[in-house]
């Protein structure tokens, strides 16, 4: 009997914990609501995607051509100062191309494009304009960005998230005491957040030989989304 028992005892312990569910009794009526707040700063860095889009009538040729104008680029980076992990591939591609008619006949064959980009990290906001100049001159051809942002956005987030719980508490406040009750008791929290551009500016714009492409950084902004539950108490 007692080996039976320590065999029990042991097949429990081996069973998977699950969580307990919760339950928040209330007495009151609740009131359930879902609050952004944003809060701003200038941004410490921005990423552009540059790349070098080739075409030649043979695969091989236009991939080799594209090789070297890429080599070119991304030694660019490297002199301007871009750290070699601040330089990620994130596209390449060889698709045959063709021009279709409209009169019933064979399309055209012109050519192999391939195309490799890059993703980069600039960390100078001051010196983006002569990055993205110093991109293009090195034979870049397909360059976007740049979209500006915060490396480290904690601070900006608690200041986000402090101003979503304020308002939200101030707006079940206010509608507790339009339903006649005092004050009201939080009964659930949730967040979630995101960070998001609040300028973008686009490095295709032309390219003056005699002026630094012109960039303005603006703020960039980060928002907290509480929903929250309070119950309306006397």
């Amino acid at each position: 009997m007692k080996n039976f028992a320590l065999l029990s005892a042991a097949m429990v312990a081996a069973l998977p914990a699950q969580a307990a569910e919760i339950q928040i009794v209330s007495q009151g009526p609740v009131v359930e609501l879902t609050v952004t707040e944003t809060a701003n700063a200038k941004p410490d860095m921005a990423t552009v995607t540059a790349g070098v889009t080739t075409r030649a009538m043979q695969a091989d040729a236009a991939a080799r051509q594209n090789a070297e104008k890429m080599d070119a680029t991304i030694a660019r980076l490297r002199q301007i100062g871009v750290a070699r992990e601040d330089i990620q591939t994130s596209n390449f591609s060889i698709n045959p191309q063709y021009q279709y008619r409209n009169d019933g006949q064979a399309p055209v064959f012109l050519g192999y494009d391939v195309t490799n980009q890059v993703n980069v990290k600039l960390r100078n906001i001051g010196r983006i304009g002569s990055a993205l100049d110093a991109l293009i001159a090195a034979g870049a051809n397909n360059v976007n960005g740049p979209s500006f942002m915060l490396e480290n956005d904690k601070g900006v987030r608690d200041d986000a998230r402090k101003a979503a719980f304020n308002s939200a508490q101030a707006r079940a406040r206010s509608l507790a005491s339009l339903a006649g009750y005092r004050d009201v008791r939080l009964l659930e929290v949730s967040e979630t957040y995101a960070a998001r551009p609040m300028y973008y500016a686009d490095a295709r714009e032309a390219v003056s030989a005699l002026k630094t492409t012109p960039i303005e950084p603006g703020v960039v902004g980060t928002s907290a989304t509480l929903t929250v539950k309070y119950e309306m108490t006397r």
